[in-house]
């Protein structure tokens, strides 16, 4: 489709009265490996093409969509959503086209489609035969391959044209260990904005060995502690805590709606000094990495927290609009049926000037996470409850017994206040963002961090008189 007939399209889209209207056309390509039971379960391969068109007037958005990509279907959806969004008639105009130039170039060095499908079992494979060997205790293995290629073309009244390539692939190891009445489970997964060479440093051998050793290693480990106590984060982590617990409260929309925790925080101390949070586009190879949003607008790296006070939030164009100010580039959509609006992308504290291993020897008496799992958090107040996937007792600065079962629970701006060391490591973890019914691949990470107290909930000990005691 040329410019020409896109201009068309928008006008037709516009000539109802409305403030503002947007051309979003996708064609994707998708590739999903599964294994479990010890052989390939499913192989999926598809393309799917289609055109959103969204259309705003004021605080009203209308958005429709075809996979009828025709010009006379797309402007007959074009009118569509510009009735749905009219006040009266309006001047049908349309800016000249320009297309802003790319903070980042990406550089995929074996696309995936150039990659015979044996060979991608034979990875998923690699996987699951290493991780069975590792213990005769391993049950069950499950291994996911994935990738995508996506081709976009956005274009709005506001005369941005953007063509876009988007290749991310990603593998992920599930194992399952029981003994007994006890089963426990490890994962481990790698992924980014790349293409097969993400085997070169993430070696699915590895990987599979990983996940069943995390597996078998808490079936041994005693129950954790509860009460409250010092908490130590590895970097190994990830940003898990800093993605839901802050990242989703710096998302404009919930900000101006008066569901986050961080609205009318501007300007002010949310954080303990020794903390900076950054949501950043363009780091290259990271899962949530792009070169453009999905409105065109160039990714960008933003701080979102600086020596602990809140500088910024994350917006799209509408929100944006609404302050009359730019967009940060965050306006994310998980397809072209699906209109955007703010998103993180790869997300993390800054890495801080302490050693990790400084960090631990400080705690006299603590856990230490290695391996977060699931979580929940409120938004409107901060609070959080998250799983906790691997833990380690500290006594006396050191690293002691494994543990399982642990949660934590905490108030996401409390805990930002409570963190007193942040290492100098980095260490990040991918996954699929769910916001709204949608799903955007994003990264998120964290180095080494100390927090003074959190709320740790365990069955095999409890805390009395700042000592863990055995129950």
């Amino acid at each position: 489709m040329n410019k020409r007939e896109i201009r068309e399209i928008l006008k037709t889209a516009l000539k109802y009265g409305a403030d503002f209207a947007e051309f979003f056309w996708e064609h994707k390509e998708t590739t999903g490996i599964s294994c479990e039971e010890n052989r390939i379960e499913r192989i999926n391969s598809g393309i799917d093409e289609g055109i959103g068109i969204r259309v705003i007037y004021g605080s009203s958005t209308s958005y429709a969509y075809t996979n009828d990509i025709s010009v006379k279907r797309l402007l007959e959806v074009a009118e569509t959503a510009g009735k749905a969004a009219r006040k009266e008639a309006g001047i049908s105009e349309v800016l000249d086209f320009t297309t802003p130039a790319a903070k980042a170039q990406f550089v995929i060095k074996i696309p995936p489609g150039e990659i015979k499908m044996e060979t991608k079992v034979d990875r998923v494979m690699e996987a699951n035969d290493a991780a069975r060997r590792v213990d005769p205790l391993i049950r069950q293995v499950s291994v996911g391959y994935g990738d995508i290629k996506q081709e976009v073309v956005i274009a709005n009244t506001e005369g941005i044209y953007v063509e876009d390539s988007r290749t991310r692939t990603r593998i992920n190891v599930n194992a399952i260990a029981a003994k007994n009445d006890t089963i426990q489970t490890g994962y481990y997964s790698a992924g980014g904005q790349t293409g097969f060479e993400l085997f070169d440093e993430n070696q699915p051998h590895i990987l599979g060995e990983n996940a069943a050793k995390r597996a078998v290693l808490m079936l041994s480990a005693q129950h954790a502690p509860s009460g409250r106590m010092p908490v130590v984060m590895q970097s190994s982590a990830g940003g898990t805590m800093i993605h839901e617990a802050c990242g989703h409260g710096l998302e404009a929309d919930l900000v101006q709606k008066g569901l986050s925790v961080y609205a009318d925080k501007m300007g002010k101390q949310v954080a303990s000094p020794l903390v900076t949070v950054v949501d950043n586009a363009l780091i290259p190879g990271k899962y949530g990495s792009l070169r453009y949003d999905d409105e065109g607008k160039p990714g960008q790296k933003t701080v979102l927290i600086r020596d602990g006070v809140l500088e910024e939030y994350m917006y799209d164009y509408q929100t944006a609009d609404k302050e009359g100010r730019e967009s940060t580039g965050n306006g994310r959509r998980e397809s072209y049926q699906n209109r955007p609006f703010p998103r993180m992308c790869n997300t993390y504290i800054a890495p801080g000037k302490t050693d990790s291993g400084t960090i631990i020897q400080e705690v006299k008496e603590g856990l230490l996470v290695t391996a977060m799992g699931g979580g929940q958090v409120n938004t409107t107040n901060g609070d959080y409850v998250f799983d906790v996937a691997e833990a380690y007792l500290i006594d006396e600065g050191e690293i002691t017994s494994p543990v399982r079962g642990a949660t934590l629970t905490g108030n996401g701006p409390s805990t930002l206040q409570m963190i007193e060391m942040v290492g100098s490591d980095l260490g990040y973890t991918i996954g699929v963002c769910g916001k709204e019914g949608q799903g955007v691949p994003v990264s998120d990470a964290q180095p080494t961090i100390l927090v003074k107290e959190l709320i740790v909930g365990g069955r095999g000990s409890s805390k009395s008189n700042g000592k863990i005691r055995r129950i």
